[in-house]
């Protein structure tokens, strides 16, 4: 087809002219139209989802605590003396027996006296039970004057006999009852003597033994050891350095068993109970989710926090765990399944929501961290709406 010339196509584009600003305005509205509509369907979806309706849920009500990872039984181990720390028998990461050494104090003095004590202790036993012991040599002489005293014995009552016949002199019978009876006290008193002695000697090796035992128990006390079987997480001193009662010297706990140290806030301790589940969660191990059950609940509050301590034990623990490691804790308290539930948020002062017949009293059970359990007060088919 030709395109349009002359008049005429002068007359189409100028009615075209005339007709576009029409077209311009129409278009105009049409999208404001558009956009208001958008915009209005977006409002009354955003006010929609402002309104809910209660729902049937598993709520779970928890006491939240802030979680420090501790190997179990750990203790700080002291010194009983004052001194010089002379050197550190472990390692840092070291494990240790019970009984094992963990640090030794400079005790030139008290290694003497146990020397010394030592060597009294021998002696005193030489004496009591040795080759030549005292005991020994008084026995010795008890047989000879036993044996002397029935020598005695016999010219006596020889002599005795033949006084009675009229044989020997006076002074002869006398002089051999003298030394009879010589002989008889001779033995007594040796045997006295023995006796005395040998309880003497005994006390004296209990003396020494006693002695002995302090002076060895004195110089344990310049080695510091370990009371548990586990391991040495931390050493504060280094040779040369002054050790003294006061201070801390060593860290020492089980190293297969750790616990987790909770503190609870004054307010929700009375809502605890031995053997309560908890989920904790340690910065370590990013998101995941551990199980441990409340094992302990200490009874005196920390003053400066306001805050109970309590411990739990792990029911599957990490692979690794290191003393310090930090997270948080939820203690499960109570649980509900089933339960008709709201967000927290739609509450009024805890005890009432807004309806569209205006404010409800409602009477609340398990709480959650967002959600609370409705007892009474309303329905799944009551229609909430969210305070302002």
């Amino acid at each position: 087809m030709a395109s349009p010339t002359g008049e005429d196509g002068k007359r189409r584009m100028h009615e075209t002219k005339e007709t576009n600003p029409n077209r311009h305005l129409c278009k105009t509205m049409m999208r404001h139209s558009f956009f208001l509509a958008v915009f209005l369907g977006l409002y009354s979806c955003s006010t929609k989802t402002d309104n809910i309706y209660p729902e049937k849920r598993t709520v779970t009500e928890s006491v939240y605590a802030s979680a420090t990872v501790q190997p179990d039984s750990l203790y700080q181990a002291y010194s009983s003396v004052v001194g010089i720390l002379d050197k550190n028998l472990v390692e840092e990461g070291d494990l240790v027996g019970k009984g094992d050494g963990i640090v030794q104090i400079i005790n030139t003095s008290p290694k003497l006296s146990v020397e010394n004590a030592k060597l009294s202790f021998e002696l005193a036993k030489e004496n009591y039970n040795g080759n030549a012991a005292i005991l020994a040599a008084i026995l010795d002489e008890i047989e000879a004057s036993e044996l002397k005293l029935r020598n005695d014995s016999i010219n006596y009552f020889r002599q005795k006999n033949l006084w009675a016949q009229n044989i020997g002199s006076k002074l002869e019978f006398d002089n051999r009852k003298l030394a009879y009876e010589l002989s008889q006290n001779n033995v007594s008193l040796l045997k006295s003597k023995y006796q005395r002695t040998k309880k003497e000697l005994q006390t004296q090796v209990k003396q020494a033994e006693n002695n002995y035992k302090t002076s060895q128990t004195l110089s344990e006390d310049f080695t510091v050891a370990s009371k548990i079987d586990g391991k040495v997480y931390a050493l504060y001193k280094n040779p040369g350095e002054i050790v003294n009662t006061l201070e801390p010297i060593a860290a020492v706990g089980l190293s297969n068993k750790f616990m987790v140290e909770l503190l609870v806030d004054e307010v929700d301790i009375v809502k605890l109970d031995l053997g309560q589940r908890i989920l904790i969660t340690l910065d370590a191990y990013n998101s995941e989710v551990f199980e441990a059950k409340l094992h302990k609940i200490y009874p005196r509050k920390d003053e400066r926090s306001q805050t109970f301590k309590v411990e739990a034990i792990f029911i599957a623990p990490p692979n690794k765990l290191y003393p310090g490691l930090s997270g948080e804790g939820n203690i499960l308290i109570a649980e509900k399944e089933d339960a008709l539930t709201l967000p927290k948020e739609y509450l009024i002062e805890g005890t009432k929501v807004l309806t569209e017949d205006g404010e409800v009293e409602v009477i609340t059970g398990v709480q959650s961290m967002d959600r609370v359990e409705i007892l009474s007060g309303i329905n799944e088919n009551t229609y909430i709406l969210k305070p302002k």
